[in-house]
């Protein structure tokens, strides 16, 4: 059991380390569109800018959460610090809704606001931006899938949410170069369609974390695994309830197990701990199981 918690702490620290990467290229990134937008005239790679100044904040509390998650168990949580990352996830995700409303508030304002044509310079750095974001984002959501980290996941959505709305900029940029001055403004309506996309991936971020924390049942195949082990478990006649919630990147486990009515108490001590050791052999995952033993019907 220390290995593993150890391995999942490790699994933690790797995934931290994820996404301070992350973080520095943020900086480097936002820097870039920022000043290149306002050198440029274009207001749409500005908005990417400071969306990827936001991300880099976001980043900084995905890193914090997984720093903190990879805490071992202490006297005043037992259960460990898993909690943290699902609490990074979500406040990163309500970051991007509050990005985006100010986003799309400030885009609206730039469409009636006569202003110069962008620059055609802008294209080239969108192109290297949509590069180097798509892969981040690879990069980060098969760590993140790896670890079953829903923190990580979240971050690498950033980097994909941050490549489309570099996407949309390309098209708003290329439509008022090749339109003229009828068609400047279609920078600022790709940057609405932009807050659009980083409004949804917000939603869609919020939703795993808000279940996390709400300790909503994992995947009906891991319930149905455990199930399956303890019921192979010799002297186990019937397993009557079982539930599992997820903390950080581990499981708990509580489990009601049925056997023969006239066993010893020392025996049925002795088959729940072989259906607690057969289900953590199962699945390297979970971190502790509660096994309430009582006869079968």
């Amino acid at each position: 059991m220390a290995a593993e918690a150890h391995a999942s702490r490790k699994i933690l620290q790797t995934a931290a380390r994820v996404a301070l990467i992350g973080l520095l290229v943020n900086v480097v990134l936002a820097s870039i569109k920022i000043v290149a937008g306002v050198v440029g005239h274009a207001y749409v790679l500005i908005a990417d800018g400071i969306e990827s100044a936001l991300d880099i904040g976001g980043s900084i509390v995905i890193w914090g959460g997984l720093t903190v998650a990879a805490r071992p168990p202490d006297e005043t949580h037992p259960y460990g610090h898993g909690k943290a990352e699902p609490i990074a996830a979500i406040a990163v995700a309500l970051g991007v809704l509050a990005a985006a409303t100010g986003l799309a508030i400030q885009s609206v304002r730039e469409i009636f606001t006569p202003h110069h044509g962008p620059a055609p310079f802008t294209l080239a750095i969108l192109i290297v931006v949509i590069v180097v974001k798509e892969f981040l984002f690879r990069y980060v959501i098969r760590v993140g899938q790896q670890a079953e980290s829903t923190a990580v996941k979240t971050d690498a959505w950033h980097h994909r949410s941050d490549a489309l709305t570099s996407a949309a900029a390309f098209i708003g940029i290329s439509a008022a170069l090749l339109g003229g001055e009828a068609w400047y403004s279609a920078d600022d309506w790709a940057a609405l369609f932009a807050c659009a996309v980083i409004a949804a991936n917000g939603i869609r971020l919020l939703l795993p974390a808000f279940h996390e924390i709400m300790d909503t049942a994992p995947a009906e195949k891991i319930v149905r695994s455990i199930r399956a082990v303890a019921s192979s478990v010799p002297g186990v006649v019937e397993v009557e309830k079982c539930h599992a919630r997820k903390m950080g990147l581990e499981y708990y486990v509580d489990l009601h197990v049925g056997v023969e009515g006239n066993i010893s108490v020392h025996d049925g001590h002795e088959i729940a701990h072989r259906v607690k050791s057969a289900i953590q052999q199962s699945d390297s995952r979970i971190a502790d199981v509660l096994v309430h033993i009582e006869p079968a019907r």
